[in-house]
């Protein structure tokens, strides 16, 4: 266990999370294409965390971890269709609790509203389809075709989409909350604003698209078929995605140009929260956390989407802001998404709870504060692609990513290759290293009993739901539709 909880006094705490957007895609990182103004002034006074990660690069799982700053295998929530649904505590449990006001607006991704989910109120809650969620991406054997996917990004481009409507609703109601009920508040308050953007489908605003031309464009890096890796795992991903053959270089440029404007609508939504705040009587009273539940590929190593265990996959962006955080700090310590527990009940000046010591979780407050030590950094995936388990695991500059399938592991050296595009898994002078990472994933989990535990599960998901074949019959929705919209 690491936690630490710092001596800052309890403030209000306004938690932002966005979907999909990728560590790097932010000017505060010295992205030299995407703009972020707002969160770069956010960064500015906060600190940015540099190394930031989730701990399951897709949706469900991690929103999970999120919440009760556990492992997805701890409270088994493997895939897109085990969501959360309150039966394990969460943040918003715990300070419910103890007097404080917890509530949520926007993308929550657990089961049902009609849950205790530790949110009161629950407003504009996107939730997984009829409770389920997409059956079609625990189908791991044979691994079936998701053949929406490849359209999301040959469609990419200007126009107007629910997921930019809901994100315009998301923020409008944001900001009536703070101005209603921000003041009225004995104790310190969270509010969790939980936007899409970026997640597909890949439509910007044309005002945001408009501000990247394709030629400016930073082609992905080894996106060709001659160029990319061809690990047997990463093309499990690509075969369940649709992509293992080539975009043309329009498309590839117009898709990541789109994906760039999305992220400029959130950092504009994202502006004008932080304004409102800061034009209130609130301002002084106010800690701000931003971060994202996973990562984007976008044709990095011919790869798109999440669920892989790359840098642009599994990293997220972080920055926290407020009293007691140093101002334009720029952190190395590694930090991940099971820190936010012990973050939030930092912030508030909430009690931890007995049972909570078993959390793996740090204080980002603290951690900004100097408090550095070593930390070692996991992360899973059990669907969607993943034909079995996939482990990763970070200590310091070094990074193993374990295959259950039998497939070779990879291994990175971070602080030589940061853009991991050598592959030492099968040097032999690393046999040392890879073998101490794995005890270190062996330490946190046996990793043949959870990838045969998930599996199980699944399959009887699958058999209730009449069988494999059934399902991929069915095909894939594009996307978890926002409210009112109806699934494809």
């Amino acid at each position: 266990m690491s936690q630490l909880i710092s001596d800052c006094d309890g403030q209000n705490l306004i938690v932002i999370l966005s979907d999909q957007h990728t560590r790097q895609a932010i000017g505060a990182m010295g992205h030299k294409v995407v703009k972020t103004p707002n969160l770069d002034r956010l960064a500015e006074s906060g600190t940015l965390f540099r190394q930031a990660y989730c701990n399951a690069p897709i949706c469900v799982p991690s929103r999970a971890t999120l919440a009760t700053g556990r492992y997805a295998f701890e409270i088994e929530k493997w895939d897109n269709c085990k969501p959360y649904n309150g039966a394990e505590t969460s943040w918003g449990h715990r300070l419910a609790g103890q007097g404080h006001l917890a509530a949520s607006i926007g993308k929550l991704h657990f089961r049902s509203e009609e849950d205790d989910n530790g949110f009161s109120p629950e407003l504009l809650p996107l939730h997984v389809v009829n409770g389920i969620g997409n059956l079609f991406t625990i189908c791991r054997n044979p691994l079936p075709v998701a053949r929406k996917f490849a359209g999301l990004i040959s469609d990419a481009g200007a126009g107007n989409s629910s997921y930019i409507e809901y994100d315009r609703d998301i923020i409008n109601q944001a900001i009536n909350w703070i101005r209603e009920y921000g003041l009225k508040q004995e104790k310190p308050w969270v509010l969790f604003v939980s936007l899409v953007c970026p997640h597909p489908p890949w439509i910007a605003p044309p005002k945001f698209f408009e501000l990247y031309s394709l030629k400016d464009i930073d082609f992905p890096r080894a996106y060709c078929l001659d160029e990319r890796p061809l690990h047997p795992g990463l093309e499990d991903f690509r075969h369940f995605l649709g992509i293992k053959g080539e975009f043309g270089e329009e498309i590839v440029r117009r898709v990541v140009a789109t994906y760039y404007g999305m992220i400029s609508y959130l950092d504009d939504n994202i502006g004008k929260l932080l304004t409102a705040v800061n034009e209130s009587s609130l301002k002084n009273t106010m800690r701000f956390l931003y971060t994202s539940d996973h990562g984007e590929s976008m044709g990095q190593k011919g790869l798109f989407s999440k669920q892989n265990m790359f840098e642009e996959s599994v990293g997220i962006p972080m920055i926290l802001a407020g009293a007691d955080i140093p101002k334009g700090h720029i952190c190395d310590t590694p930090v991940q998404l099971i820190d936010v527990f012990p973050t939030v009940m930092d912030c508030a000046g909430a009690t931890p709870d007995e049972k909570d010591k078993s959390l793996q979780g740090s204080s980002l407050v603290s951690i900004a504060n100097g408090n550095s030590f070593d930390r070692t950094i996991f992360s899973e995936q059990h669907c969607a692609g993943a034909s079995s388990a996939v482990y990763m695991v970070r200590r310091g500059q070094h990074k193993l990513v374990k295959y259950m399938q039998g497939y070779p592991s990879q291994f990175f050296d971070l602080e030589a290759d940061p853009l991991e595009l050598t592959d030492l898994g099968s040097v032999p002078e690393y046999e040392n290293l890879i073998s101490d990472l794995e005890k270190c994933l062996r330490s946190i989990l046996d990793p043949e009993a959870i990838d045969k535990k998930a599996k199980n599960d699944q399959w009887q998901r699958l058999e209730a739901a009449g069988g494999i074949e059934n399902i991929v019959s069915k095909g894939s929705q594009g996307y978890t539709p926002a409210p009112g919209e109806n699934p494809e």
